[in-house]
């Protein structure tokens, strides 16, 4: 398909330094334990002394059992034992209870489950949730689901957050209640989950109760709710105190968070900070940071240092180190091996490593084994991949499906994809639907979008009838003297045309014929240096327009030697208004034989009004050179 006057190129991974998923967060699940209950405290003596005074034969079942919690506390199980088993036979269910966590630890756990089960129906809620808990490792889910709700509903913060995790894993309802009674509780565990339950129920006000429930779990030292919450204050814009997150949660070990604030310090120009914490990610096995890192030595050009990194990043299971090792190889022209990653992260789901294979196989004139890829990559999400269907397609003359993908991509907002959207709609006539399209292109930063939005305003505001995007090029470059437009006003800044802002935008971007405009539009102002200043910028960079028009500026200033120089580039170029103003001046300075080589070449340049007069002009000197 002809765009700009040039084949439409091919969106390919050039230019990519590296991809990464900055904002993953784990969900690891970490079980409560059962725990040692008590009902007094004294001083092992005092207990001791009191638990061998008889009462009715034995030992105070009360003060046993404080003494057996406490040995066991102590970690001293062989003692703590019989003073527990005792109290535990006289009915204690906290010493019940406590005999289960000391003969669970022994590996013991049959026997354990035995005494959990006596404390639990002597109504002991955390012997209710220590036996949910070994239900659950048994596989009985039913027995755990009753002894770990017989827990939370007497009012035992793990009881309700393993009856929330069980009903959690199970797809029962009933778990957000459990998990917010065990934070309210101060569970730090639950406290998280809770988090990612508002975040996922995507409420209006999702975020910030997520906010405050994450702040509640850091605040006691979870790490990956700090890390969670860090990464909401980031996307606030809250960085500094986001970084202080990252950094706890950095230094009690999470990877992920030294790896987000390797970004924070990146971004904040510290490059020697964040390396070293992408390191320190890196090591922890974070892909992230693996491929920051590699992405960083690769453009120092320390290209084995990169692949190693990008390795790393593939090892810890991130895909976007294939991706980014293709890239890299890719990039010293290592073709072959390019190919390879690109398939492995392709194969593995990577939607832009299947573009860039569709496009490493299309160079190789391989569009048969392209397609499917651009297919997928599409299919994926990949804008770029979509907008390379469209030349596909296009180049096969299937403009009906060229037309399909390139929409796709446009809506998706992809600059050059809109501008064939926007030129195709021209062709049709449909100059409102243009307009709206080339404005989103321009908008997206399509230069030559600018300058055919620009075009079309232009003639707009003239009250033209409708032209084909080559029509409308033509006239944007029209003229007997390329002056510039009749200076009819509009709504840009200062009362100026909106045209003119959009050429300017163009022009600045380097588009040669938006130069020659802009120059022209000065001169419709009177701005004489200014339009030389353009028209000077499209005449260095080749344009045959710019030669012409800056030779008539200078030609009107009295400068007609430099003028000439100007117009003989125009000339070579193939402008045959600059032949023909070449042949007038010669004819004027008497060069008879110099005038008719010019009047030639303008006759052979065109366009026909030109070389029409050129061919007048060419029979005058030859009659004064015959004369």
């Amino acid at each position: 398909m002809d765009l700009m006057g040039e084949m439409a190129t091919l969106d390919d991974a050039e230019g990519v330094r590296f991809s990464y998923d900055r904002r993953r967060a784990p969900e690891t699940i970490v079980p409560g334990r059962a725990e040692v209950t008590h009902e007094r405290s004294a001083t092992n003596g005092a207990l001791r002394r009191a638990a061998a005074q008889p009462g009715e034969g034995k030992g105070d079942p009360g003060r046993l059992s404080a003494l057996g919690a406490s040995l066991l506390r102590r970690g001293d199980a062989e003692a703590a034992e019989p003073y527990l088993r005792a109290a535990a036979g006289a009915g204690d269910r906290a010493a019940a209870n406590n005999l289960g966590v000391l003969l669970h630890q022994g590996g013991r756990a049959a026997e354990a489950a035995e005494w959990w089960r006596t404390a639990a129906v002597a109504g002991s809620a955390a012997a209710a949730h220590a036996l949910g808990r070994y239900h659950r490792e048994q596989g009985d889910e039913t027995a755990a689901g009753y002894w770990l709700r017989q827990s939370a509903e007497a009012g035992h913060t793990l009881g309700a957050y393993a009856l929330a995790d069980l009903l959690d894993h199970r797809g029962e309802d009933g778990a957000a209640q459990w998990f917010r009674a065990a934070a309210e509780g101060g569970h730090r565990e639950a406290a998280y989950r809770v988090g990612l339950l508002a975040l996922r129920a995507a409420r209006p006000t999702s975020a910030r109760e997520a906010e405050r429930w994450f702040r509640q779990a850091a605040a006691r030292g979870h790490r990956r709710a700090a890390l969670r919450l860090a990464t909401l204050l980031e996307e606030r814009g809250e960085l500094r105190e986001a970084g202080r997150w990252y950094l706890i949660a950095a230094n009690e070990g999470e990877p992920q968070a030294a790896c987000a604030l390797g970004f924070l310090l990146r971004d904040a120009g510290n490059d020697e900070a964040a390396e070293d914490w992408w390191r320190r990610a890196a090591l922890g096995g974070d892909g992230n940071a693996a491929n920051a890192l590699g992405a960083l030595h690769a453009d120092r050009g320390e290209r084995q240092s990169a692949e190693r990194w990008y390795r790393a990043a593939l090892d810890a299971g991130d895909v976007n180190g294939a991706f980014n090792l293709g890239l890299l190889c890719a990039g010293q022209g290592r073709d072959a091996q390019a190919e390879q990653w690109y398939r492995k992260a392709a194969y593995a789901g990577h939607t832009e490593a299947a573009n860039a294979l569709a496009v490493l196989l299309l160079q190789r004139g391989d569009a048969q084994g392209a397609e499917p890829w651009f297919s997928k990559a599409a299919e994926g999400g990949s804008v770029d991949a979509a907008f390379n269907l469209g030349i596909l397609h296009a180049g096969r003359g299937e403009e009906a499906a060229a037309l399909q993908w390139y929409r796709q991509a446009a809506e998706a907002g992809h600059a050059e994809a809109a501008l064939q959207v926007g030129s195709a709609l021209l062709r049709d006539g449909a100059e409102d639907a243009a307009e709206r399209t080339l404005r989103r292109a321009a908008e997206c930063g399509s230069v030559e979008g600018a300058f055919r939005l620009a075009a079309l305003l232009e003639r707009r505001s003239a009250g033209a009838p409708p032209q084909a995007p080559d029509a409308l090029d033509a006239a944007a470059d029209a003229g007997e003297e390329l002056c510039g437009p009749d200076g009819a006003g509009g709504d840009g800044p200062g009362g100026r045309p909106e045209y003119e802002d959009w050429y300017e935008t163009a022009a600045r971007a380097g588009h040669r014929r938006a130069q020659v405009r802009v120059g022209m539009c000065a001169v419709a102002r009177g701005e004489v240096v200014e339009a030389a200043h353009w028209y000077r910028q499209a005449a260095e960079a080749g344009s045959g327009n710019g030669a012409f028009n800056l030779g008539l500026l200078l030609a009107r200033e009295g400068a007609e030697p430099e003028a000439a120089l100007w117009w003989q580039r125009a000339a070579e170029a193939g402008h045959g208004r600059a032949a023909l103003r070449l042949a007038l001046l010669a004819a004027r300075r008497n060069e008879l034989a110099e005038g008719r080589h010019w009047c030639g070449r303008a006759m052979e340049l065109g366009p026909a009004e030109v070389a029409g007069r050129a061919a007048r002009l060419k029979d005058a000197l030859h009659a004064e050179l015959t004369a």
